[in-house]
């Protein structure tokens, strides 16, 4: 039975792989369909302290660009009357957990999916208060923007500064900062460039290179979507513009080719006798055919003979498409193996220095031993040091407090069983990221940034 079934799996693949354009044509024949699949995709995550209106931001960017279906408002202008709410209460649209709504807080992270006619959107809106951290680095660690919000009557404060340094520890390319609430102080141009000047101040200590400054009110709609009327002061582009329009083609890293194989396509049929493809996810660089490539851990070497995505052939892949590479030479190559372009080599050791945060509620163990993913890599390591901690209040690192708890951010040492083959995470967030997993419960325990 479960040859039967591995049998249908690699009919079904080969399948995919040979389908043709015509095919997928034939099921995407609406101009519209077509149009909306070939948009670029940004995904982008809120940040802020508690109360700061992040959850009425989405609410207000999904509501004003006409990208909530009319049973969704209903439904939110239904639980509105519930909590007694006079207006409509946007942040409804993203609180959806029953304690989220009682509460009135925002206390996992809530995915939202929209599109207009220049973007298709992912939105991870994110908790702001201290001890959810760590849902707020699952939401950033796949983000090119991060919005990041401030209360016009407050300016910034100690989250202001924590989330501020997660984004940049994420390396998330591009940061906003939304000056939120200024309908509560009368829409003051002093107080928002009073605020960009304390932000500014901070803003050398992080490794961001993209910041930008929007005054806004989330409650009104000013400068959201449309243009505010009573801030002619500020002649920037508005929230929605910036979502539209920022550059992230060069987020990716299209220098050192990295291919993670995540399956070997074997069908073994008699159409397809001995048909060898590597499936996976192009991580970083630009793969075409004829290039000399490099497989690890083996140093094998090859040339790329095909790359093929849905049956069709294609001349090239880059991040973060999904493709199969098809080789030259017969080699032995399996799941967690990844193939490097020659010229571009990434570091391999088992000696890995990172920063992590922790999400769990048992501390770091010391000489503690854990299971280690990496791409499609599996591993086992041993923590060998805790180097520091970072006070993400004042940015400073504690070299003398080195016990690590949940929400914790500290760098540290381990030692993997395998050598991994990685790249730092500044220069390739996906070669140079990792997560720890106790393997006890197979609960993830740590997400981690390679130095």
């Amino acid at each position: 039975m479960a040859n039967l079934q591995c049998h249908c799996f690699l009919e079904f693949i080969i399948k995919i792989t040979k389908m043709t354009k015509q095919d997928i044509d034939n099921r995407h024949n609406n101009e519209v369909t077509k149009g909306y699949l070939d948009m670029e995709l940004l995904r982008f995550t809120t940040a802020g302290s508690v109360d700061d209106g992040k959850s009425t931001l989405i609410g207000r960017l999904l509501y004003d660009s006409k990208a909530i279906f009319e049973d969704q408002l209903e439904a939110v202008e239904e639980a509105s009357k519930k909590i007694g709410d006079g207006d409509v209460n946007l942040a409804l649209l993203t609180d959806g957990l029953r304690a989220e709504r009682e509460q009135g807080i925002t206390i996992d992270v809530a995915y939202r999916y929209f599109a207009t006619p220049k973007r298709k959107f992912i939105i991870a809106d994110t908790p702001g208060h201290t001890q959810y951290t760590r849902n707020m680095v699952t939401g950033a660690s796949t983000a090119n923007v991060a919005l990041i919000l401030i209360d016009a009557r407050k300016g910034v404060i100690e989250q202001t500064l924590r989330h501020s340094y997660i984004a940049s520890l994420l390396q998330i390319p591009h940061v906003i900062i939304c000056i939120n609430k200024m309908d509560l102080v009368d829409y003051d141009q002093k107080v928002y460039d009073d605020i960009q000047h304390q932000f500014e101040a901070i803003s050398s200590k992080l490794d961001v290179q993209d910041i930008r400054f929007v005054p806004i009110s989330a409650l009104k709609g000013d400068n959201v979507v449309e243009r505010s009327e009573v801030m002619n002061w500020y002649e920037g582009p508005t929230l929605m513009y910036l979502l539209e329009n920022i550059h992230i083609g060069s987020d990716n890293n299209f220098m050192d080719g990295r291919f993670p194989v995540q399956y070997v396509v074997r069908p073994q049929t008699k159409e397809y006798p001995d048909y060898r493809a590597y499936a996976g996810r192009v991580a970083g660089g630009v793969f075409q055919k004829g290039d000399e490539v490099v497989i690890l851990p083996s140093g094998f070497e090859s040339k790329v003979k095909s790359i093929v995505n849905f049956g069709d052939e294609l001349e090239k892949a880059f991040p973060p498409q999904s493709v199969s590479l098809l080789l030259e030479d017969e080699i032995d190559i399996s799941r967690g193996d990844m193939i490097v372009k020659k010229n571009a080599m990434p570091q391999v050791s088992q000696d890995i220095d990172m920063m992590i945060c922790w999400f769990n509620e048992k501390p770091l163990q010391i000489r503690g031993k854990y299971a280690v993913k990496h791409t499609s890599a599996d591993v086992r390591c041993m923590v060998q040091e805790v180097v520091s901690k970072i006070d993400v209040n004042t940015l400073e690192k504690d070299m003398e407090n080195k016990e690590v708890k949940m929400n914790d951010i500290a760098r540290v040492k381990i030692r993997t069983t395998k050598a991994l083959f990685f790249d730092s995470y500044r220069r390739n967030r996906i070669t140079g990221s990792v997560i720890l997993i106790d393997e006890a419960t197979n609960e993830t325990i740590a997400a981690g940034m390679i130095i």
